[in-house]
């Protein structure tokens, strides 16, 4: 008998329904066979099926069985494809009527017993399928219901085991639809900016970078806390909307990197991957396709401490993120695209021993030292960090004090206040902050008067800055003036946003 049964198979963070297709007939020699352009864990999967359909009573033992997974261009990766292939063998084989499978999707892997094991992409299965009228039920692991449950427009459910599942899809006994969890309160951070000490230019600067999407580089010696601050950001950023915690569950269910029984991520995805990082742990690639850093910060900070100790190379290759906000990763049998719109923030010290100008400990660097050191961070990608700050060694009162700082939640309604102002601003268009704007939006939104323009225009000189470094301005310009509700930008937003480049002609000229 000839069964088709669906199942799912993700692309990058998107899925596409998948149908598995199962000919099982009599045949003295036993034999199995797989097509449709498996990959090696796929092809494993006749091993798991078997013993799981053994280990609850129903391997056919007579039966030459194909089984093709359509469309067969379409490359297929994973254990989840387990599930669905046994039920299909099961249909073939009279053991499920065509009623019990029809408008149903199957996925997850088998353990040897029968066990629904957890897969990866749910939730990108569950949001490509929840627009398809023809599905009734998407069927899961247990361990990701939660997870695909969190459209909230397709019935999903979540199945424990193999014989559970059976019982369910013959009527006789029903496993209730997964209800969403409900979201934990981002509110309650165990970290906050209250616990950071002094450093009053640098906290701004975050705030600055919180309220426009903007990329921040801290520059300082070792123990002045850059790490501190930049641990903190995430509290400040606002609050994930929907949309945007269905997106960033996507990039880690699809990594594999969901706990098990957890729904939608409720806090931005703060990462801080190490300086010897390779870059497809960066940027993502693989045999298997995976996401990488720049993609699980995705609505979130991405922390690269000790910048200059990341290969050159490496850091090269986020220049094409930063600005488009995608990753692409081409390969001979597909070309992926991952969504990678974060804020970057840095740390560096200010040479290889960490005291170049401090005023406290004498720098042992040469010259020639400190210029390759901080070569290694080209001016490109420097271009493409819009506020540079410096963070000094705390002094002994500040180091001593006993009074909490600014909590995060005072700063985050300012920066949640700044945010509205530009999503507002931008209703009608495709970007959703001020570090996204194009040419086009800043010169109609980032009109500046006379006192202003001779202003910049003496910045860029004297700094010698790129007509990039140029932009980068105007847009902290602009949001230094929705921080403080103001509709004009004016000259005092225009010479702190220069501030924040001070460094280019400090360090790096």
């Amino acid at each position: 008998m000839l069964s088709k049964v669906w199942s799912a198979a993700t692309l990058g963070i998107d899925a596409v329904r998948i149908v598995i297709e199962v000919d099982a007939r009599n045949s003295g020699q036993p034999s199995f066979s797989l097509v449709g352009l498996p990959d090696q864990t796929v092809r494993e999967s006749y091993a798991r099926v078997v013993s799981a359909l053994i280990n609850c009573g129903f391997w056919p033992t007579s039966r030459h069985i194909v089984v093709n997974l359509s469309p067969a261009d379409v490359r297929k990766e994973g254990s989840g494809f387990d599930l669905p292939i046994a039920i299909g063998i099961l249909h073939a084989v009279d053991k499920l009527r065509s009623e019990d499978v029809a408008g149903r999707v199957f996925v997850g892997e088998l353990s040897l017993d029968g066990t629904i094991a957890p897969a990866r992409g749910t939730l990108s299965m569950s949001v490509a399928l929840a627009a398809d009228d023809s599905v009734r039920e998407l069927i899961v692991p247990a361990a990701n219901a939660n997870e695909a449950a969190a459209v909230q427009r397709i019935r999903v459910v979540g199945a424990p085991h193999l014989l559970a599942l059976l019982r369910h899809i013959r009527g006789e006994d029903v496993i209730a639809a997964t209800t969403p969890i409900a979201a934990i309160d981002q509110t309650q951070a165990e970290i906050d900016f209250s616990d950071v000490r002094g450093q009053m230019q640098a906290k701004r600067a975050l705030e600055v970078a919180a309220a426009g999407g903007h990329n921040i580089m801290m520059i300082g010696p070792p123990g002045s806390g850059k790490t501190m601050l930049a641990k903190r950001l995430p509290t400040i950023l606002p609050r994930l909307s929907l949309d945007e915690a269905i997106v960033t569950t996507q990039i880690y269910s699809v990594a594999g990197l969901l706990p098990p029984g957890s729904g939608l991520l409720s806090r931005r995805p703060f990462r801080a991957p190490h300086h010897t990082i390779s870059t497809a742990g960066l940027v993502g690639g693989g045999a298997n396709v995976r996401p990488g850093e720049v993609s699980l910060a995705h609505h979130g900070v991405l922390f690269l401490d000790e910048l200059p100790e990341f290969r050159r190379e490496t850091l090269e290759v986020m220049r094409q993120p930063m600005e488009e906000g995608t990753v692409t990763i081409a390969r001979a049998a597909r070309t992926v695209t991952f969504p990678s719109r974060f804020t970057l923030a840095g740390a560096l010290n200010p040479c290889p021993c960490g005291y170049f100008n401090d005023a406290r400990r004498e720098c042992i660097c040469s010259p020639m030292q400190i210029t390759r050191y901080l070569g290694k961070i080209s001016g490109p990608l420097l271009d493409r960090i819009d506020l540079q700050v410096e963070v000094p060694a705390l002094t002994s009162d500040e180091i001593t004090t006993i009074v909490p700082g600014e909590p995060s939640s005072s700063i985050r309604e300012r920066v949640e206040a700044a945010r509205a102002i530009q999503r507002e601003r931008f209703h009608r268009a495709s970007i959703q902050s001020n570090a996204e704007m194009t040419s086009r939006h800043m010169r109609r939104f980032c009109e500046l008067d006379p006192s202003s323009r001779r202003l910049l225009v003496s910045a860029v000189e004297r700094l010698g800055l790129s007509a990039r470094a140029h932009d980068r301005i105007l847009k902290v310009a602009r949001t230094i003036a929705d921080l403080g509700a103001c509709e004009q930008i004016e000259s005092a937003h225009v010479a702190e946003a220069v501030q924040y480049r001070a460094l280019d002609r400090a360090y790096f000229r």
